[in-house]
C-alpha cells in the first residue's frame, strides 16, 4: 500500500468524476491502445480495473481525510498497463493536490 497526502479533502465521487474525465484518455494516448479501463466506487474505494484482461482490480484508492490509500494488486505490479495507470494517477493526484503538493506518507 502507498499513502499519499494531497493536502486537500476530496470525496470518492469527486475522485471518480476526475478519473472518468481523464484516465482513459491519458491511458490510451500513452499506451497507444484502445483498451478502456473501468472505474467503480465500491464501498467508498475507487477500483480501477480492466475485466477483459485481468481477473482482479489494478488499483484501489480509498480516501481518508486528505490521504489517498492506494493498493495495487500484487499480481500485476510489473504489468505495463498497471505501471502506466500508476504513472498517470500520480499526474492526476498532483493536479488535484493543494498547490500541486503531494506528500508520500507511506510506501510499502
Amino acid at each position: 500500500m502507498k499513502i499519499l497526502n494531497i493536502h486537500k479533502t476530496i470525496t470518492p465521487d469527486q475522485l471518480l468524476n476526475v478519473l472518468q474525465q481523464k484516465l482513459n484518455l491519458l491511458f490510451r494516448q500513452q499506451r497507444q491502445t484502445d483498451i478502456s479501463l473501468v472505474y467503480e466506487n465500491k464501498d467508498g474505494a475507487i477500483e480501477i480495473s480492466q475485466p477483459d484482461l485481468y481477473e482482479k482490480f489494478l488499483v484501489s484508492i480509498a480516501i481518508k481525510g486528505q490521504e489517498l490509500l492506494i493498493t495495487r494488486t500484487a499480481d500485476y505490479i510489473d504489468d505495463v498497463n498497471a505501471l502506466t495507470v500508476e504513472s498517470i494517477l500520480n499526474e492526476i493526484f498532483a493536479e488535484l493536490a493543494d498547490d500541486g503538493k503531494v506528500t508520500l506518507v507511506l510506501e510499502g
